[in-house]
């Protein structure tokens, strides 16, 4: 038992951080009446967690090889705990806001080195094990992270979603401070700080511009300068890193076709196939007036499919060339996204479940295979830094998504509401429908117009997911085609092509991912 000890400790941190992108959908609708929060703050809620989470994945990595995986771990670890009871403290979606942010901080440090960690613990089958099992425990994360959410909203109240991780990470911090040993590092290693600056404002600037489209307007003046200012940020990140002897993103490696093509694939994967979710739970529970807990059962059959689908992918797929899997999944994403139009103001759970289905396979037969992808389409000085770069972009993909798909449904349902002609300020009401608060809105209303609204505000959410799913399932069968095309297979790499690069060798920014 002692030799696994390292494990449950990499573990515990990993279950903790990945079941808090989605243990947070299901409670929306009750931090919505605790908090008296907006819909844009809501969106913060769960935007800025995996924001953090993806701008600093590769700078912590980095850091990591200069002073110790061990030691940044068992940190995140710490800043993790104390910013979790942070959020279940928070008075004001302000604070809730802030100690999010914080608690990606933690996160990053942890998820950028859970793999060194065991891959410095554990040798021969014992490694191979020791990562079956972690990647056993990242599915599991996934799939429970809604019924989690809802058992501990419905039966204690929202604020337990994050104070339940007090004690596993104190046990986590204790195991691992006992029982993991140190990594090697590296004094060739330069933390890319201009480049994390660069990159961080250009993705929030971008996402609060994506907000706020969905509240003013995309032609708004705010809008705009905030769209300018993600531009003008990229253009610096881009001029910064061309220059850098060590980059946290060595560009050349965008420019070449496989990896270019499946860092795309990477963004569009998270944005299609989850972003819609946390708007999905909304629904159920604001609109159908399910429970916190069926709200999240709802969302079991695309974990449970994609669980089941990427275990059969991995031991029938693996000798088969990415682009096949990586496309052909994000192909059944975008099918089965484009199935879940099947929603109507009348309709349960049930109209989602055939799509929810091939989403899940689609989910599955992608996701294992992606960053293996990237790590063959570079070569071998950039491994790690290819590594990382995929994960970063699949999380940058939902923080994305989350304000697209939130500008899309608050649009459509607005201009439902207003055809309705029930309510006076329809854009105010479907900024609160949209938020979890539609039993609000109707109940405003005169007790003879109750019935007529409440019908209207079904038709109207229903129309918005509609509008969701068809533009979700555009992009990743568009993405799905992209890869099919780009990604090629070498005799090199046999797993994807290695095409020609350009960029200067220099040092691997190693970060949650190691070559070899």
């Amino acid at each position: 038992m002692r030799k696994w000890m390292p494990l449950l400790a990499v573990c515990l941190g990993t279950f903790m951080l990945l079941i808090d992108v989605t243990i947070v959908s299901v409670a929306l609708p009750q931090m919505t009446d605790s908090l008296d929060a907006s819909f844009s703050a809501l969106q913060w809620v769960v935007d800025i967690y995996v924001l953090v989470l993806a701008a600093l994945l590769m700078a912590i990595g980095s850091l990591s090889d200069l002073i110790g995986a061990r030691r940044v771990y068992l940190v995140g670890l710490a800043v993790f705990a104390v910013a979790s009871l942070a959020c279940g403290l928070a008075d004001s979606s302000g604070l809730l806001i802030a100690a999010r942010g914080v608690q990606g901080l933690g996160a990053a440090a942890m998820f950028a080195t859970n793999t060194a960690l065991l891959a410095g613990n554990y040798q021969g089958k014992d490694r191979g094990l020791a990562f079956g099992l972690w990647g056993a425990v990242n599915g599991a994360a996934a799939a429970a992270g809604p019924i989690l959410g809802g058992l501990l909203t419905e039966h204690l109240n929202w604020r337990w979603i994050f104070l339940v991780n007090l004690p596993v990470a104190a046990v986590a911090l204790f195991v691992g401070a006992k029982y993991l040993a140190g990594s090697a590092t590296r004094t060739d290693r330069r933390v890319d700080l201009p480049g994390t600056i660069g990159f961080t404002l250009v993705s929030t600037l971008l996402i609060f511009a994506l907000i706020h489209a969905g509240e003013d307007g995309w032609g708004s003046n705010l809008t705009l300068m905030l769209f300018g200012g993600s531009a003008l940020a990229l253009v610096a990140f881009v001029l910064v890193e061309r220059n850098k002897r060590d980059p946290m993103l060595d560009l050349a490696l965008l420019r070449t076709p496989s990896f270019g093509g499946l860092m795309a694939g990477a963004v569009i994967f998270s944005a299609a196939a989850f972003a819609n979710l946390v708007f999905v739970s909304v629904w159920a529970q604001s609109v159908l007036d399910y429970s916190p807990v069926k709200a999240g059962l709802i969302l079991m059959p695309l974990s449970g499919m994609s669980f089941v689908a990427a275990g059969l992918a991995g031991r029938f797929l693996s000798s088969v060339a990415p682009q096949w899997p990586i496309g052909i999944g994000l192909l059944l994403i975008g099918l089965g996204t484009v199935m879940e139009m099947l929603v109507t103001g009348d309709s349960g759970w049930t109209a989602l479940l055939p799509g929810m289905i091939v989403t899940g396979i689609g989910v599955g037969i992608a996701s294992p295979t992606l960053a293996s992808a990237a790590l063959a389409a570079a070569p071998a000085s950039r491994a790690g830094m290819a590594g990382g770069a995929a994960n970063t972009f699949r999380q940058l993909g939902f923080a994305v998504g989350i304000p697209v798909v939130g500008a899309i449904l608050s649009g459509v349902i607005a201009g439902k509401l207003d055809d309705s002609k029930l309510f006076a300020d329809s854009d105010t009401a479907a900024e609160l429908v949209t938020g979890g608060q539609a039993s609000g809105v109707v109940a405003a209303l005169p007790e003879q117009s109750r019935a007529a609204a409440t019908t209207a505000v079904e038709n109207a959410y229903a129309a918005g997911l509609d509008q969701v799913f068809l533009a979700s399932g555009i992009a990743a069968l568009a993405a799905g085609v992209l890869v099919l095309l780009l990604v090629r297979r070498s005799p090199e790499h046999p797993d994807v092509e290695a095409p020609e690069y350009d960029g200067k060798p220099s040092a691997t920014a190693e970060t949650s991912v190691r070559a070899g």
